[in-house]
């Protein structure tokens, strides 16, 4: 740190003399005005601290010279009193003001010799109150001559106000990010969570609120129970409102989370339009008609869309959706009959309970004016009426016919699609094991039409219904095929992976390959006594036990090895076909099935293919295999050494030899369009000689056509006649 003044401590020091001079000037103008003197302390101690700021921190000339000059000021103070009564001659303060005026021209000169010129990128990013800040101190610095200072209250301090935008900036970030925060995403569980309390209160209007401005006794006597529902429901509904100004949606694939466009978005649905309808205060009807007139609140029915969206989602979201499907047919099929139940009894009680055998029966008698025993009749008729299963009451007055027709009609058409779909729904649940049965079919029969043995044939039956038992019968590729590759490789990494790493050569492999490689994993089941493998096979799979038990068996099949369970596999070395192999790429044991067992099994094709991309994979994988080979003793020396020596084995050659077909086919194509240009030009050459040639020869049969009449005559031949020698007539 350096301890010289520097170009800040220097501005301080002419500071301390032009307030010295002002002090000076004011003691004779003014008779030592005070405010001059509340204002000097303050201005030191702004001109000490941007001292501070640009680097000199303790012990500096800066600060000595603000300390001076706050002793200065304490014993002008303190001598305040005792110079009341001098007088200064006017001269004097005339020299010392030209004096100063020099020196603060030199300093201007000597500190700001550079300028500094704003950066344009980081001006971008300056807030106005920095902006502000630059230009006053340009402006100081192309005022170096100025006479007066700024005052306290005009004058800045750069870093601290530049701290103080930053605190504003880090506040507004904050800010920023915990109204972030607070966006619901549609396809999160707080959303469904959220769905799943609102779809209560909508559930909640669309049943009780007809029923109650149906039945009379069951609003009169829970007054202040519906009362409590009811606002408790409209809460909610407010509630709802906020969420779905704050839930956010998708744009070119990435969620919104701009407040502003999330409520633009909102306000501009027709969700938002339902929804303040639904919010209408339509209560106020209770001062004028009373509170038994729950029906002036059925605005409230028009938030029916979120009930609806709760389905869809739990539909989506449930492990049994065909159970959900159903249930909620079902539920739709209540909902109709019973808002049908409250019609009717509505009808009733306008057209007058017991007037004809149609409507309900006269409450006056006891067995019908229970509450219980008008909602169950009113149920029952308009069961019987919608399903159109037995008989009812004939009407016997005209809008009685019309009710009943329109009943008629709503239970033909909409019963009978909830019925189609119902029918469709269980054909679905049963469509797998329909599809299982078909294929059990097929091979039944194809075994009795080819004569195949009982024992055999029972051996097929019993494979097959392991399969269904154990829930296998899916085909995988068929299930996931609509699936993006991307996600096609995670589900393949969750169910496999494990699995593939448990085989010792491909637990150092690149992720890259286990990827590739698990996507080429093939399921397999194997029955009791099946034989995976036999001695001197040709290799063309590997296979990784996921379920059930192998054993490694000799040439009779009965003696056992080796028993191998879950997380075991075998037949890696032969598809890896490692020059110097003494076994080559055949098997070197048989291998059999003790019961049911799951396998994965990875072909040899697949494998080469995966390994295409991955050569430094292929190398590593090569020489565990040698290193297994060395160990078990069944490894070449000399003929690894040999197939070392080789300079490629045969797919290098098939490699050197299609880049050399690529080569000659690049040729032939050069050569090609080089015939084809050179024949272009040999077609236009011809065409212009032949061009020439006719227009030479048009010319002279002009000149000839000329000569000949003349010559004969004045009569010129025919056409197609022979030319005649000149001086000769045709004989007559």
């Amino acid at each position: 740190m350096s301890d010289e003044p520097g170009p800040n401590c220097a501005t301080a020091a002419l500071e301390l003399c032009v307030s010295s001079w002002k002090m000076a000037k004011a003691k004779v103008s003014t008779q030592f005005s005070q405010p001059s003197l509340a204002h000097l302390p303050v201005k030191s101690m702004g001109r000490t601290l941007n001292c501070t700021e640009n680097g000199l921190r303790v012990h500096s000339p800066c600060e000595e010279t603000s300390f001076a000059l706050q002793q200065e000021t304490a014993m002008e103070n303190r001598a305040m009193a005792g110079c009341r009564n001098r007088s200064f001659t006017h001269q004097t303060p005339a020299r010392l003001s030209r004096l100063i005026i020099s020196l603060r021209a030199w300093a201007a000169r000597h500190i700001h010799h550079e300028d500094q010129t704003p950066d344009s990128f980081l001006e971008r990013f300056q807030g106005s109150e920095l902006k502000e800040v630059s230009i006053q101190e340009s402006n100081a610095q192309s005022n170096p001559g100025s006479h007066e200072l700024p005052d306290t209250e005009e004058s800045t301090w750069p870093l601290a106000r530049s701290n103080t935008n930053t605190c504003n900036n880090s506040q507004e970030e904050k800010q920023k990010d915990a109204m972030d925060a607070m966006v619901v995403d549609p396809s999160s569980n707080i959303y469904y969570r959220w769905l799943t309390i609102i779809a209560l209160p909508v559930f909640y209007n669309w049943c009780l609120l007809v029923c109650r401005a149906c039945f009379d006794e069951l609003q009169s006597e829970n007054l202040m129970l519906w009362l409590v529902l009811d606002y408790s429901a409209d809460i909610l509904y407010g509630l709802d409102m906020l969420v779905r100004a704050r839930t956010g949606f998708l744009e070119q694939g990435l969620l919104v989370r701009d407040a502003k466009r999330l409520r633009n978005h909102y306000a501009a649905s027709v969700h938002f339009k339902l929804d303040v309808l639904s919010l209408l205060p339509t209560d106020l009807a209770y001062f004028k008609l009373g509170v038994n007139y729950p029906e002036v609140r059925f605005n409230r029915l028009l938030r029916f869309s979120r009930l609806f969206e709760f389905f869809d989602r739990t539909e989506t979201r449930t492990n049994y959706p065909n159970v959900f499907r159903i249930a909620n047919l079902v539920l739709y099929i209540l909902v109709i009959i019973h808002w049908n139940a409250c019609v009717y009894f509505a009808i009733s009680k306008l057209i007058g309970f017991g007037s004809d055998s149609w409507v309900y029966p006269d409450v006056s008698r006891p067995e019908f004016g229970r509450l219980s025993r008008k909602y169950v009749y009113s149920l029952y008729w308009s069961t019987l009426t919608l399903t159109t299963i037995g008989e009812t009451p004939a009407p016997v007055k005209d809008e009685e016919y019309l009710f009943v027709v329109v009943d008629f009609l709503v239970g033909v058409l909409i019963f009978a699609t909830i019925v189609g779909n119902v029918g469709s729904m269980i054909s679905n649940m049963n469509a797998s094991r329909a599809e299982f049965q078909a294929r059990i079919d097929a091979i039944k029969q194809y075994m009795q039409f080819r004569k195949v043995t009982k024992d055999l044939e029972a051996r097929v039956l019993r494979w097959f219904d392991y399969l269904w038992a154990s829930r296998k019968t899916v085909d995988e590729k068929e299930v996931l095929k609509s699936l993006p590759d991307t996600l096609k490789a995670e589900i393949a990494i969750n169910v496999h992976l494990d699995t593939l790493r448990k085989v010792g050569i491909f637990q150092d492999c690149e992720a890259g390959l286990l990827v590739e490689l698990v996507l080429k994993l093939r399921p397999t089941v194997f029955s009791p006594g099946d034989y995976i493998c036999r001695k001197g096979d040709i290799g063309r799979e590997m296979y990784i036990i996921k379920e059930g038990r192998l054993a490694v068996v000799a040439d009779d099949g009965v003696t056992q090895f080796v028993v191998l369970s879950d997380g075991g596999y075998f037949g890696e070395i032969s598809i890896l076909d490692i020059k110097g192999s003494k076994s080559g790429n055949r098997r070197t044991a048989s291998i059999r099935s003790l019961g049911y067992s799951d396998l994965f099994c990875l072909s040899k094709d697949d494998l080469m293919e995966a390994l295409t991309e991955y050569p430094d994979a292929k190398r590593a994988l090569e020489e565990k295999g040698r290193q297994i080979l060395r160990k078990d003793n069944l490894m070449d020396e000399e003929a690894a050494g040999a197939a070392a020596a080789d300079p490629g084995d045969l797919g290098d050659k098939v490699e050197r030899l299609e880049s050399s077909l690529d080569a000659l086919h690049t040729r032939f194509a050069r050569l090609l369009a080089e015939f084809d240009a050179a024949q272009a030009k040999v077609k236009q050459r011809l065409s212009q000689l032949e061009s020439q040639v006719r227009a030479s020869g048009g010319g002279r049969a002009a000149g000839g056509g000329l000569a000949r009449p003349e010559e004969d005559g004045g009569r010129p031949s025919a056409p197609g006649e022979a030319p005649r020698a000149p001086g000769k007539r045709c004989p007559q």
